[in-house]
């Protein structure tokens, strides 16, 4: 019987570690709070108080390639011209959460 129980737990958290799902992975509510500590200084609603023309809006995204998670993780954690570096400010994961939340806020058109 303990055998069984064993094999069972053993078999339910090889399942579990397996089965990455998208929730877990990024946690846009998580990204919200970040961006609201972190970001909205410069970026309120998406926009952008140092250069009007790269903010964080759909479009604005596409034209200047950072459309994609890698990109926005990228720039998060390495800074860009203007933009400070946050790797020493943020964990990965904290990065993950927040560039997710801007990629998703970017399909809503910030509203």
């Amino acid at each position: 019987m303990k055998k069984l129980l064993t094999l069972v737990l053993v078999t339910f958290l090889l399942l579990i570690s397996t089965f990455t799902f998208p929730v877990s992975a990024a946690d846009t509510v998580n990204g919200e709070q970040i961006f609201s500590v972190h970001c909205a200084g410069c970026h309120v609603n998406g926009s952008n108080i140092i250069r009007r023309g790269k903010n964080l809006k759909k479009q604005a995204l596409k034209k200047y390639g950072i459309d994609s998670i890698e990109a926005v993780t990228s720039i998060v954690t390495n800074g860009k011209n203007n933009m400070s570096a946050y790797k020493k400010r943020l964990n990965e994961q904290q990065i993950q959460d927040v560039a997710a939340y801007v990629l998703q806020q970017s399909e809503k058109d910030w509203h």
